[in-house]
């Protein structure tokens, strides 16, 4: 592996200022890299980051990969990730035109993760630094604890879909304390609306009264504005100064919570075990908005790369070597899912609706076929819009707010269904539904979506750790319950107990001509307990 050669990063940088100018954002300085099939197959099991821990996962993996590029070779086209600068790897054998092309897919991307809100926890490090030093921590531990280091690794690994990515969110997007104040702070979120419940009208006139003080006074109107609250609600300091002392009403995933609340994991032998959950939680929280924005990730990547390598004047003679490059790589198949195709035509689609100001109530409204097709106000705010909807969204609603009835007639699109051909003994496909809600319905089943597992504090009994399954239409795997409760209960160092939903039955024939459609799916609640690494299950409720 080695940077690229002078004459390819004059091209990388000639496309920076072109994507610059087009209204990209992004840090000017990247890392470029050439690299073998055999380098990718040994990166892709630590999702590309050079500096990720080592684990026995990801030799397997390797083996795995290089079986699998054996039987079915294929060469990458480019591989960019997340980090400060970022890094983007490139085959060695890509001629000049393509790497236009691949430069500016790859400098979308770039756009994407650091703008983007749902990657604002990135914004502030470099990944690869952090992950070298968590590596470096792991191989000092498993030279002194050994093979319990993997199984710490693994256990953690186990319940790392669990992390409280949007709790990590929400704490980097509260706005700042006002002017740096808690007692402000407590005066105007708690004070004034849980303690004292003040109606809206006096909310209103305390804030425009600090205003006044601040406007008047400056520095001092800060103290003047709380001489006024010590006379009026005396109460107010003692209050203030017990809600310093309590602790932070915090909600712990359940990887934090082990690691605060295990009297196990508490023991000073067994300390160093929290700092191994705590490198598998970081790496986890760290990766999980490259998974919920896939199709926007993509989509965004190849209408930049497109519209810019249209536009460039290096790339004279290719065009017909591009068209069957984009071709394979944004075609949009009948079945299946292709996320570049799918999120490029969405951005399309969003361009358009602002260009003809149909992203208005007024359109919306219209329920006459001819007459939407019809309409345009010539807002010509295409690009303004694409922009927000890139900084502000992530697939899920990328996908429930711009996938409607126009975008599916727009594109032929179309969910397919599956039946058996009784003569021929094949299975073939057919036009199921063209309605929007069912495909988009369709790709909402497609998303990442782990599973809402909270813990019950009201139902812990002594040592036992009682975990509730918030069902949510999809039952948790069975497969890897007893796996996962067993690496639990060691970490928790007690009886573990999941209350969770399983189905009973499924009530009505299903055709044998036909794939298994929606049933009458019968369910019920149950409890396993995992105690002395022997797993029970209960029926609480069927």
């Amino acid at each position: 592996m080695e940077l690229i050669d002078q004459h390819t990063k004059k091209i990388m940088e000639g496309c920076k200022e072109r994507a610059l100018a087009a209204g990209l954002r992004f840090e000017e300085e990247s890392l470029e890299y050439i690299v073998t099939n055999r380098d990718l197959l040994e990166l892709t099991p630590k999702v590309m980051i050079p500096t990720l821990y080592d684990y026995w996962v990801h030799d397997v993996e390797v083996l795995k990969e290089k079986g699998r590029y054996e039987l079915y070779p294929s060469n990458p086209y480019e591989t960019v990730i997340n980090t400060r600068p970022a890094i983007s790897y490139y085959n060695d054998n890509n001629p000049d035109w393509m790497n236009v092309m691949i430069f500016y897919h790859v400098l979308g991307h770039i756009d994407f993760f650091q703008n983007n809100l749902y990657f604002r926890h990135t914004w502030d490090y470099d990944f690869t630094g952090r992950a070298l030093s968590d590596k470096r921590l792991i191989a000092a531990l498993r030279s002194e604890k050994g093979r319990w280091v993997d199984y710490i690794i693994e256990f953690t690994r186990g319940i790392d879909n669990l992390v409280g990515y949007h709790h990590e969110l929400s704490q980097l997007d509260r706005p700042p304390i006002i002017n740096g104040s808690k007692r402000l702070n407590y005066f105007f979120d708690v004070f004034l609306q849980d303690v004292r419940k003040v109606r809206v009208s006096e909310y209103i006139k305390e804030i425009e009264r600090y205003n006044s003080c601040i406007r008047n006074e400056g520095r001092r109107g800060m103290k003047t504005f709380f001489a006024e609250v010590a006379k009026t609600h005396p109460e107010f300091d003692t209050l203030f100064k017990k809600s310093l002392k309590e602790k932070k009403n915090t909600k712990p995933d359940l990887i934090q919570y082990l690691s605060e609340n295990s009297d196990f994991l508490n023991k000073e032998k067994n300390s160093w075990m929290k700092s191994v959950m705590e490198v598998v939680r970081n790496t986890s929280v760290f990766f999980q908005p490259q998974i919920r924005t896939k199709i926007m990730n993509e989509g965004w990547a190849s209408y930049w790369h497109e519209k810019l390598f249209l536009q460039d004047d290096r790339i004279r003679g290719h065009e017909v070597d591009f068209a069957r490059t984009h071709a394979g790589v944004t075609s949009l198949p009948r079945v299946g899912l292709n996320p570049y195709a799918l999120g490029m035509r969405v951005f399309y689609f969003i361009e358009d609706l602002g260009n003809k100001g149909k992203y208005a109530t007024r359109f919306r409204k219209l329920l006459d076929a001819d007459q939407r097709e019809r309409f345009d106000t010539h807002a010509a705010k295409g690009q303004e819009f694409i922009f927000k909807v890139r900084a502000s969204l992530c697939d899920f609603t990328f996908i429930s707010t711009f996938v409607d009835q126009d975008f599916v007639n727009h594109n032929k699109l179309f969910v397919a269904g599956k039946r058996l051909n009784r003569d021929r003994m094949v299975w073939e496909f057919y036009v199921k539904s063209r309605k929007a809600e069912d495909y988009r319905q369709m790709l909402l089943n497609g998303l990442y979506h782990p599973p809402h597992i909270t813990i019950d504090g009201k139902k812990r009994d002594g040592n036992v750790l009682y975990l509730v399954h918030h069902f949510e239409g999809k039952p948790l795997v069975k497969d890897f319950v007893a796996n996962t409760l067993l690496g639990i209960e060691f970490l928790w160092g007690g009886t573990v107990k999941l209350e969770t939903s399983e189905v009973i039955a499924t009530q009505g024939a299903v055709s044998q001509q036909e794939e298994p459609g929606p049933a009458d799916i019968r369910w019920e609640r149950v409890v396993y307990t995992m105690k002395d690494r022997k797993l029970a299950r209960e029926v609480i409720d069927g």
